[in-house]
């Protein structure tokens, strides 16, 4: 395993600017204002040669209530599992009786503690960092993370204070043969939630208050020999409503997970119906060919009648995909997870199935003689042979002449016989035609 390198600090002194600089991503959201970093965001970082794992945190606060609390639990597991801590403080700002509070929580955990200056840009680090001795934890290292200054220093001094290399780890690296699971839907239906009961550890904050979640956040985990990458997003509203700048970059970053998954579980509220919302997230997993699986969360305490209308209306607005599995669960409780996993392994078998060009091509031709596309301007279009065209989503590309003549309908036809053949699910087929040239033409 990796060494745990932990940020903490009150809100707003820089933790994921420092974040972002070490890891050289965007992982985690930035903005000018306390409380943006609420759950642990987890990225890769060199320390010389060698790895080491830092994990973002929200801004610990002193009587924390509510949502406060559950982030201050969020920043204790992250010091519980690390090896190093970063303790932030704002060098603009000065000792405050907060940054005193948090350093005597570090000293209860025991554990090595490397005190940042962050934010001594325009200022005389000498000076501004001198009150900072009061806290008894050494002197305080000159940063300023937004310019990525006193990034280096800060990293060779951290190899001093982790635990000797073991053997093997410097080849420890993200696997990249992990299956990216993407949870996305609208704000409070459960997505947090069932993160959690996948992982069976509270790992993000699951809070009955719409925006709980603000950041896309990655969580690794293993089943049955199958490693997953699950990634929590941030609630998507309808564009109207969304006036915060901070949930307008949470809204990006939950499109951009999307684009990124391998399958994307769209959850729904049952209590709540198919709302416009819910299908406009859908044309946007559509555009991006994303294998999907759809679940109605929160079904447990429905009434029969209520269920039955939910039901119905879902067939209804939902039967553009009919190749998608829905699903109906409660992620509080865990109810439904079996066949969850079912179903994803069901669709990432359809999104990456290997279809070998002369069955592609027997398939095409069964299908021309059955049912021949109709004929335009007194000639009908003719279907050569067929080929893949790559997988996630899988994509068929046919060719023959005249195939700008095919209608839609035909196309559909088409995209059945393959999907009944191949026994696909859960995942979008696309098929390309590509007309040959006419020899006779000039």
């Amino acid at each position: 395993m990796l060494p745990v390198v932990a940020i903490v600090g009150r809100p707003n002194v820089g933790k994921s600017t420092i974040f972002n600089a070490l890891t050289r991503t965007r992982d985690a959201l930035v903005a000018d204002m306390p409380g943006v970093t609420r759950d642990r965001q987890y990225g890769i970082s060199k320390v010389g040669e060698r790895a080491c794992v830092l994990v973002d945190t929200g801004g610990l606060v002193a009587g924390a209530e509510g949502i406060d609390y559950l982030t201050a639990r969020q920043v204790h597991q992250a010091i519980e599992e690390s090896q190093l801590v970063f303790f932030v403080v704002s060098a603009r700002d000065g000792l405050t009786h907060e940054d005193q509070d948090i350093a005597r929580l570090l000293r209860e955990h025991n554990r090595p503690v490397l005190l940042v200056g962050n934010k001594v840009d325009g200022t005389n680090p000498d000076i501004a960092l001198a009150e900072f001795a009061a806290l008894g934890m050494g002197p305080a290292l000159p940063a300023a993370a937004s310019h990525r200054q006193g990034m280096s220093s800060l990293m060779e001094e951290a190899d001093s204070l982790l635990p000797p290399e073991e053997a093997g780890e410097a080849d420890s690296e993200e696997d990249r043969d992990r299956l990216r699971l993407a949870i996305v839907g609208r704000p409070n239906v459960g997505k947090s939630s069932l993160v959690n009961s996948m992982l069976g550890v509270e790992r993000v904050m699951a809070f009955d208050l719409p925006g709980t979640t603000r950041d896309t956040i990655s969580a690794f985990m293993e089943r049955n020999g199958v490693k997953y990458e699950l990634i929590d997003t941030a609630g998507v509203r309808r564009r109207a409503r969304v006036t915060d700048m901070v949930e307008k970059f949470s809204v990006i970053k939950a499109l951009q997970a999307i684009e990124r998954a391998h399958i994307v579980v769209l959850m729904l509220d049952a209590t709540e119906g198919i709302t416009d919302q819910d299908t406009t997230l859908l044309g946007h997993i559509l555009n991006q060919g994303r294998a999907l699986v759809i679940v109605l969360n929160k079904w447990d305490g429905m009434e029969e009648y209520d269920r039955k209308q939910v039901l119905s209306e879902m067939d209804r607005r939902l039967q553009f995909v009919p190749w998608a599995r829905k699903l109906r669960m409660s992620a509080l409780h865990g109810s439904g997870l079996k066949e969850l996993y079912k179903a994803v392994k069901e669709a990432w078998r359809s999104a990456t199935i290997d279809m070998p060009t002369p069955e592609l091509t027997r398939v095409l031709l069964n299908a021309f003689e059955a049912h021949q596309p109709p004929m335009s301007q007194g000639r009908t279009s003719r279907l050569r042979f067929a080929h893949s065209g790559g997988n996630c989503p899988p994509r068929i590309i046919i060719h023959g002449n005249r195939t700008d003549a095919i209608p839609a309908s035909y196309k559909r036809y088409l995209e059945n016989v393959f999907i009944r053949h191949f026994k696909l699910r859960g995942t979008p087929l696309q098929i390309e035609f590509r007309s040959g040239e006419n020899p006779y033409k000039d």
